[in-house]
């Protein structure tokens, strides 16, 4: 018997023998050599680690000074909201296909395979990218506990992060999954001690001043600079959750799916309203907007939003403190980025996309080659621009709008998936209209007080201002408009060459690749222990 006749066998079991309408469920190929060693715990803090960000701790207090307090809150608010629902609609479909492209794979099988070929390309590229500006900004990060004298070469710090990210990655999923939650963990904890701070400082606890309300009384709060002011924050939020649909990547390779995936995804609401409502909130009644320490333009950690409130607290240390953790997020952060390019670069050999060597798996289900190709890249110097994470959390929203399309269209209930996703579809529209709001402001913003050339008897100094301001502008527009041309090129030029066509819902290929739950897998998905200690799991 066939692997794929003992699949089938599973599945007749679930469903419960012959009264099943599901057709025989095929393994994927680009499942193929794959080990499911991620545990839940792993799942949980990679989510974690995907959602808590450098720009959290180091510029999130430049949102305030910009928006005012209320200003800032609205818009971490509305793009949390926004992220809750994306992440509700990789649950629902990662949890029925953990494949290792994820989203950028779905939209082959519901879509159009033209779809999957972009949004894959696209998505590689985004986290490509970021590679060497974290490298760099490691680096940065280092030098604060250096004398400035110093003759300690600034290029050894990311050599020695990319040599440490060579061997994790050739280790296998499972050293990948313990650096994420050992390295999440003093993340989680410095919110937790800043929130608690916060509350005693703006009580008047600690520091000897009751703050209250009062700096959202002052002037420019709650509402700072306008319409204007509070889009350029929107925007420069969305940048601070970057990562957070990265738990659909990891559910190819989590020991169960079923149970972990959903877990991950219902953790988004309360990692958001807990990590980032709550610190915005308690950061803008401490601090006052038009604090000079909030605009903190170098990324230092003494004027870290988080060092403020630390200060004000007396702790003792906080800018060391803060600059340490700064450097465990990079480091963390440079680990997803790894591990995403891979399975990335993987999916794309996987689908014939390149050359199908880079699919190649040892052993240890790492895949060595794409590993290889990651160091490579990481070695070079890029001129880097942003991508974009909006791009594909408005894209998964829309694929799975044609997901549940295609899951009625062939006679299936909803009950029938392992997970559903909440507030569908009101929270899905709600979604695309925020995401859909953001993009439009972000190419509005790109192109808005054009700089102005100074005039032919100027003098060099403010040419040199013009020439910078002008550059400044240019980049704008690329980083707002040409991630959008790009993905457009990729799809339709890859219509044009292979001629690929609109699938037909009926015909949707949903059920290769889906997970099976073994016997011990469906005793793991019954709650189990006491009832305080399983409402507590929904929040730790």
């Amino acid at each position: 018997m066939s692997k794929y006749d003992d699949t089938y066998e599973l599945n007749q079991m679930q469903d419960g023998g012959d009264d099943s309408h599901h057709d025989d469920i095929l393994t994927d190929a680009s499942q193929d050599g794959l080990k499911r060693d991620l545990r839940l715990r792993h799942m949980i803090m990679i989510a974690v680690a995907g959602t808590i960000g450098t720009g959290l701790f180091l510029t999130s207090g430049s949102t305030i000074a910009t928006a005012g307090p209320g200003g800032a809150l609205l818009a971490y608010s509305l793009i949390g909201i926004w992220l809750i629902f994306v992440s509700q609609a990789v649950g629902e479909i990662a949890t029925l296909l953990p494949l290792p492209g994820a989203f950028n794979a779905w939209g082959s099988r519901v879509f159009d395979e033209a779809f999957s070929f972009q949004m894959t390309w696209m998505y590689c590229i985004n986290w490509a990218l970021m590679i060497p500006a974290e490298l760099s900004a490691a680096a940065l990060i280092v030098s604060f506990w250096l004398p400035k004298d110093t003759t300690f070469p600034p290029w050894i710090v990311p050599l020695i992060i990319i040599i440490l990210m060579l061997f994790i990655n050739i280790a296998g999923v499972k050293t990948y999954g313990e650096l994420a939650y050992w390295f999440s963990i003093p993340k989680v904890v410095t919110i937790i001690i800043f929130i608690i701070c916060g509350i005693l400082v703006d009580a008047g606890a600690l520091g000897g001043h009751t703050y209250g309300f009062d700096n959202w009384k002052i002037e420019g709060a709650p509402f700072k600079g306008g319409f204007t002011s509070f889009i350029t924050t929107l925007v420069s939020v969305g940048y601070s959750y970057s990562g957070v649909e990265i738990t659909g990547v990891t559910s190819a390779e989590s020991r169960n799916p079923h149970k972990h995936v959903p877990r991950a995804a219902n953790t988004v609401l309360i990692r958001i309203t807990f990590f980032y409502i709550a610190s915005i909130f308690l950061l803008g009644s401490i601090v006052a907007n038009d604090d000079p320490l909030l605009v903190n333009t170098d990324n230092s950690p003494t004027r870290a939003p988080f060092t403020i409130v630390f200060a004000k607290a007396g702790i003792k240390g906080a800018a060391n403190y803060m600059n340490a953790i700064v450097f465990t997020s990079l480091f963390s952060a440079i680990n997803s980025d790894f591990y995403v390019v891979t399975r990335m670069l993987l999916s794309l050999a996987r689908n014939g996309w390149v050359h199908k060597s880079i699919g190649y798996i040892n052993s240890r289900g790492v895949p060595v080659v794409a590993v290889a190709v990651v160091t490579a890249c990481s070695c070079l110097s890029l001129l880097t621009i942003f991508v974009g994470s909006g791009i594909y959390w408005l894209y998964i929203l829309l694929l799975h709008f044609r997901f549940r399309y295609c899951w009625k269209a062939q006679g299936r209930a909803v009950a029938d998936l392992p997970y559903v996703a909440w507030g569908y579809p009101y929270g899905n529209i709600l979604g695309v209209f925020i995401g859909c709001f953001c993009i439009v402001c972000n190419w509005y913003l790109s192109v808005i007080n054009p700089p102005k050339h100074p005039g032919a008897g100027a003098s060099e100094e403010l040419m040199n201002v013009y020439r910078n301001r002008r550059n400044e502008y240019i980049q704008g527009i690329l980083s707002a408009w040409f991630p959008w041309f790009i993905s457009a090129i990729l799809f339709f030029a890859y219509k044009f060459i292979y001629g690929t066509k609109l699938c037909s819902a009926a015909d949707a290929d949903l059920d290769t690749g889906r997970f099976v739950p073994s016997e011990s897998d469906k005793e793991d998905l019954i709650p189990h222990g006491p009832r305080w200690k399983r409402i507590l799991k929904l929040f730790v």
